[in-house]
C-alpha cells in the first residue's frame, strides 16, 4: 500500500509537468519515502505536524472538487446514473466487477488501522481509538460518495473508466471539464498531497507493527528499540522505509495496489479472528460484529486477480515460516 502511494505520488507529480517516464516514476518515488523517512526520524510531534498540513490541503482540494462539479452534475441529471447496475455492452457480470472493485476499493479505508498501531502514543486509548476510528470510517465514506457521485455524474462511468485507463490522473482531467478557473491545479496539488498523506502514515503505522513484532520475537529484538531523543522506534521505521522502497521498485502501481489489496483483507481478516478470541469484559462490540468482518474480509479477498491472490498466499506462507524460524531461534 505505501509502495502504491509512493508511485501513485510519483504520478501525480510527473502528469502535473506533463511528463511520463518509468524511470522518473520510481526515482520520486523513493525520494518520497526518504523525505518522509526523515520527518518520521524526527519525532511524532513533528510528523503530526507534517500529517495536518498535508491532510488539511487534501481535504481543501477535495472540496473544492465536489463544490465545482455541483454545477454540471445537476446540468447533466441522471443521465449518466443509468443503467446504474453494470454499463451498456459490458461484458461478464456486472456483480463480479463490483465485487472485484469493492476488493481494491478496500485498500483506501485502510487507514484507520493506522489509528490503532498507535495506541501507545495517545492519550486514553480505549476511549480515543475507537471514537477516531468511527469518525475517520464515516468522514472517509462521505468523502469518497461525493467525489465519486460528482465524477460519474458529470463524465459517466464508461467515460471515466476510459480516463482511468488513460493517464494516471483522471480526476484532473474532469475537472477541465466544469469551466472553473484553477480547478484541475487545486486538485492536482491535492491529488499529491493525498499520496503523501497515505505514505506518510503508512510509514508511521507500519513501521509500530514492526516495533510490536520485535517485541514478541517475531522480528530480530533490534527492531523494538525506541530512541531516547526522539522517542521513534528508528531502526524500525528504517526497515519498512527499505522495504517500502524495495517495492517502489516495481515501478506498476496496478501490480502494488492488486498486492496490498489480497493482503490488507487477509490481514483484516486475521484481526477479527483476533477479536472474536478477546474475553467478553474486554470486548467493546458484539462477536458479530468481528464475525461479519472476518466472513467478509475472506470472501473479497478472493476476487483480486487469481495470480496475485496464488502468489499473495505464497508469500503469507513464507512469512508464516519464517515466524516458526524466528521462535525457534
Amino acid at each position: 500500500s505505501a509502495a502504491t502511494a509512493a508511485l501513485g505520488f510519483a504520478g501525480y507529480v510527473l502528469a502535473a509537468f506533463g511528463v511520463s517516464h518509468e524511470v522518473w516514476r520510481i526515482g520520486l518515488g523513493l525520494a518520497a519515502v526518504v523525505v518522509l523517512t526523515l520527518v518520521i526520524l524526527g519525532g511524532m510531534r513533528q510528523s503530526n505536524r507534517t500529517n495536518t498540513i498535508v491532510v488539511s490541503i487534501t481535504l481543501a482540494a477535495l472540496a473544492v472538487f465536489v463544490l465545482a462539479g455541483i454545477r454540471p452534475l445537476l446540468q447533466n441529471g441522471a443521465q449518466h446514473f443509468t443503467p446504474f447496475w453494470g454499463l451498456p455492452g459490458e461484458e461478464g457480470s456486472p456483480l463480479r466487477g463490483l465485487l472485484h472493485a469493492s476488493a481494491l476499493m478496500f485498500v483506501a479505508y485502510t487507514g484507520y488501522g493506522r489509528i490503532a498501531t498507535l495506541g501507545e502514543e495517545v492519550r486514553s486509548p480505549r476511549t480515543t481509538i475507537p471514537r477516531a476510528i468511527i469518525v475517520t470510517l464515516i468522514a472517509s465514506m462521505i468523502l469518497y460518495v461525493s467525489v465519486a457521485v460528482v465524477a460519474v455524474g458529470v463524465a459517466g462511468a464508461g467515460q471515466f473508466a476510459e480516463q482511468t485507463q488513460a493517464t494516471s490522473a483522471p480526476l484532473e482531467v474532469i475537472a477541465a471539464a466544469f469551466g472553473v478557473p484553477g480547478a484541475p491545479a487545486i486538485l492536482a496539488a491535492g491529488a499529491i498531497t493525498a499520496m503523501l498523506g497515505v505514505l506518510l502514515n503508512l510509514l508511521l503505522g507500519l513501521s509500530r507493527v514492526v516495533l510490536a513484532m520485535g517485541r514478541r520475537r517475531d522480528l530480530p529484538a533490534a527492531v523494538a528499540r525506541v530512541s531516547e531523543t526522539s522517542k521513534t522506534p528508528e531502526a524500525a521505521v528504517i526497515v519498512v522505509a527499505v522495504l517500502i522502497a524495495a517495492l517502489v521498485l516495481i515501478g506498476d502501481v496496478r501490480i502494488t495496489w492488486s498486492f496490498s489489496a489480497f493482503t490488507v483483507l487477509v490481514y483484516y481478516a486475521i484481526t477479527n479472528l483476533a477479536a472474536l478470541q478477546m474475553p467478553a469484559e474486554q470486548r467493546l462490540f458484539p462477536r458479530g460484529v468481528a464475525m461479519a468482518g472476518l466472513l467478509a474480509c475472506l470472501f473479497l479477498a478472493f476476487w483480486v486477480e487469481p495470480g496475485i491472490w496464488i502468489s499473495g498466499s505464497l508469500i503469507l506462507a513464507a512469512g508464516f515460516v519464517g515466524r516458526w524460524l524466528m521462535r525457534r531461534l
